[in-house]
């Protein structure tokens, strides 16, 4: 058999091999057979080039690399062939290009509560938390609310009957972040600045901007010679650094039992003002309840409603939308 016959066996042999090939692992040996570099028989073919004629040397060198270029092709579309899935499975076209999948992300009030750690954190407050469900110590004695204030009546919080601490005292879920700061107090010394942001629960009517359950972002600053300007330039630099320089807030004087003086904080949205907390310096009472000399500290506290800043921020009319779980609103964000 001369050399043109033998490349003529040989693509038939690689054409017959290639289609008989099931899978890739058996492609592969194919490969190898054919058009294997160390040993197969297209190297054996290759020999036989050295040994032709010189006159014959040009078309059987033509006709070599038809064949060789022949087969690597059927290889190389038979390996795209095999490894392709099968274009159906169950009766669903895996051809087909697949839905894109969506992908979740953290809910509006959890991104507000994130950014309002990040900005008090670049004022110096360090975040911590504290129970949500409270003793009456905590959410109103060492706050220096006494026992006949209407902050107090049953009707305006969330007491749980069935629940009482080892002192007989009832349980209730926290009214206010205020609670946090008595903990903190109560085991650290000035100076102090943190901030607490979580849940409080209120049997508030519900409506636009008023919520059963809400959230609140408790800041205290214990320390030496602490005025009331500190905390008016503390307010205001939050207030910026989150709803940008136009944001507009003003101070009203008010009165909370723990604060001496006190304040409401509104900011102005549209052609209204929307109350978004209260604020003052620390009263001197609940100071000596958690063991400070009100003669060598002071300090002030404020308690910001979250949603409402997250209600200016994303401009979102009503509170509830938060709670809805409903996917159309909550993808905007």
């Amino acid at each position: 058999m001369d050399a043109i016959q033998q490349l003529t066996q040989y693509e038939a042999d690689a054409t017959a091999a290639i289609e008989a090939a099931a899978d890739a692992p058996a492609l592969e040996q194919v490969r190898i057979e054919f058009l294997g570099k160390k040993q197969g028989r297209l190297k054996d073919l290759q020999a036989l080039l050295g040994q032709v004629p010189v006159d014959q040397k040009p078309v059987l060198g033509k006709r070599f690399n038809e064949v060789k270029d022949k087969v690597t092709s059927l290889l190389e579309t038979r390996k795209a062939a095999v490894e392709r899935p099968a274009a159906a499975v169950d009766g669903v076209d895996v051809t087909l290009p697949g839905t894109p999948f969506r992908y979740g992300h953290r809910h509006p009030i959890s991104q507000t509560i994130d950014e309002f750690k990040a900005i008090m954190s670049r004022l110096g407050f360090d975040p911590v938390d504290g129970p949500e469900i409270e003793d009456e110590r905590h959410n109103f004695d060492a706050l220096n609310i006494p026992q006949d204030h209407p902050a107090r009546d049953p009707l305006d919080n969330f007491y749980l009957s069935a629940a009482k601490t080892a002192t007989g005292s009832p349980l209730l879920l926290r009214s206010q972040t205020s609670t946090v700061q008595i903990r903190v107090m109560e085991k650290t010394q000035p100076p102090i600045r943190i901030v607490s942001l979580g849940r409080v629960y209120r049997p508030d009517d519900m409506d636009d901007t008023h919520s059963c359950m809400f959230h609140q972002m408790e800041g205290l600053m214990i320390d030496t010679n602490v005025t009331m300007a500190d905390l008016k330039t503390v307010l205001r630099l939050f207030a910026t650094a989150y709803l940008g320089e136009d944001v507009v807030i003003r101070f009203r004087p008010s009165f909370f039992p723990f604060t001496e003086p006190s304040v409401e904080v509104d900011m102005r949205w549209g052609d209204r003002w929307l109350e978004i907390g209260g604020a003052g310096m620390v009263d001197p009472n609940v100071l000596e309840t958690v063991g400070y000399d009100p003669e060598k500290v002071s300090g002030f506290a404020f308690g910001l409603g979250v949603e409402r800043f997250a209600m200016r921020r994303f401009g979102v009319r009503d509170i509830r939308l938060f709670y809805e779980n409903d996917v159309r609103f909550l993808r905007q964000f």
